[in-house]
């Protein structure tokens, strides 16, 4: 019998793989996407010192609309460019955390891209 793996354990063995070649600095860190079925997370991390630097997502105080869709996904890209310029943090490394670059995780990306982030 042909058992169907579990999307996440693969998007977790994908994301694995490509965290193996990926790693944030203080100068640059990285851009980590997580996204859930009713809201869409992005974190700036300094994977040498293991913190996180700047966070965004759809849970935060003040934040109007839905989680779940692409506008979401944009508010939260342009909130995480401008936290980050706060903190004088222009460049980073984008980590789409295993999932496919498109819909949210693009939406995110392009948002933070268009306020100022570079990656």
């Amino acid at each position: 019998m042909i058992t169907k793996q579990d999307k996440n354990q693969v998007r977790k063995k994908r994301h694995a793989r490509v965290r193996t070649k990926i790693a944030g600095t203080a100068e640059r860190p990285r851009l980590n996407v997580f996204r859930s079925n009713k809201h869409i997370y992005a974190q700036l991390i300094d994977d040498v010192a293991g913190v996180t630097l700047v966070s965004a997502s759809t849970q935060d105080n003040g934040f109007e609309g839905a989680g779940s869709n692409v506008e979401a996904a944009a508010k939260i890209g342009e909130a995480i460019a401008k936290r980050a310029a706060e903190k004088n943090i222009t460049a980073v490394v984008f980590d789409r955390g295993g999932y496919l670059y498109h819909g949210r995780v693009k939406a995110l990306a392009e948002a933070a891209r268009e306020n100022g982030l570079e990656f």
